[in-house]
């Protein structure tokens, strides 16, 4: 995404990390027309520090005025979100979401976020998004297994329509984002086909991650990282919830090619099947109750309490994260409310 300097100001890249500074941070601390957010955490290296980067370590974080410090937890992805609120306090209107271990292209960045796009048909439920991309037999995580054989049939009747996008999520080649299932049976390398974006139709879902991801200022609450579940279930649960939000304000998520290579860090894939299991068993759950508990008359961030208080109600989510999104929505409202 190619923008003059005096923008720089606007567009924001928000990452955490427990290593000391990677080839993918090293790289996007190139990128002038974006500033670099890194959030540190408990293990992160005391010394920390790379130039044209604001760092913030773990003895820095209480100090700031945001209300989610009191409750976000320690050694948890959710940290990330002091990343989010920092940048929404300077002024962001593009907030890039990604990992310390994926390294960007040379042609790394985000189509506009509204024009005309091939889009799907509505209500198809969830699609393997990576079939269009791919010829491979592989899946996003967060997927429901009942899909991850069915045929790809979300792409026969793409039209191109003027759309206006929430989200856009890149894909990554390498060692894209999959479950462990796939890491457990094939765990083969992918490199998706260099093709145009899709828009996905109201109504027609895919899982969405945290790894190279754009969302546009209007949106900016539903950013909300879940603390109180599983490493590997956060930024799904995240996506699953935006998703009928978004939809709500007439918002679409779409999918643009790889421009990013995953050297991923080190995993037991194992312990993140455990992780994971909340992915397999709510996905269809989660829309649902989501669904049924928002209306197109409240505001983004009414509809998003309502959604997590049906989850907590449903068992999905516990008390403390009704409690933590409560103050977020309050450090939204304070630091720049759309």
């Amino acid at each position: 995404m190619k923008k003059h300097s005096d923008e720089r100001n606007k567009f924001f890249i928000v990452i955490t990390t427990i290593h000391d500074p990677t080839s993918a941070i090293k790289k996007f601390s190139t990128f002038s027309n974006y500033n670099i957010i890194v959030v540190g955490d408990l293990k992160t290296p005391s010394n920390w520090q790379h130039s044209h980067v604001v760092f913030f370590p773990t003895n820095k974080q209480n100090n700031i005025d945001y209300k989610i410090i009191k409750k976000l937890p320690y050694n948890h992805y959710s940290r990330k979100m002091i990343g989010y609120l920092y940048s929404i306090q300077s002024g962001a209107q593009i907030i890039v979401d990604t990992d310390d271990d994926n390294i960007p292209k040379n042609n790394w960045g985000f189509p506009k976020f509204e024009g005309p796009f091939e889009i799907t048909d509505q209500n198809l439920g969830f699609i393997n998004i990576y079939k269009y991309f791919s010829n491979m037999h592989i899946w996003p995580r967060g997927l429901p297994l009942d899909k991850i054989t069915k045929p790809k049939n979300f792409s026969t009747n793409l039209k191109k329509k003027y759309s206006f996008i929430g989200v856009w999520q890149g894909l990554a080649d390498g060692d894209p984002d999959v479950d462990a299932i796939y890491r457990l049976t094939n765990n083969t390398s992918c490199y998706f086909d260099e093709i145009g974006p899709i828009v996905l139709g109201k109504g027609t879902i895919s899982p969405f991650n945290s790894q190279n991801t754009a969302f546009r200022k209007e949106l900016f609450p539903l950013l909300y990282l879940p603390a109180y579940v599983t490493f590997r279930f956060t930024d799904i649960l995240r996506g699953l919830v935006a998703q009928p939000i978004m939809w709500t304000k007439g918002y679409h998520l779409g999918f643009t090619k790889a421009t990013v290579v995953q050297e991923r860090n080190a995993h037991e894939f194992i312990k993140d099947f455990e992780s994971e299991i909340p992915c397999y068993l709510y996905p269809y759950k989660i829309i649902d109750i989501v669904s049924r508990s928002i209306k197109s008359e409240y505001s983004i961030e009414d509809n998003m309490y309502q959604a997590y208080e049906a989850l907590y109600k449903s068992g999905i989510v516990k008390k403390e994260e009704i409690e933590l999104l409560t103050l977020w929505l309050e450090d939204i409202s304070r630091y720049g409310k759309p």
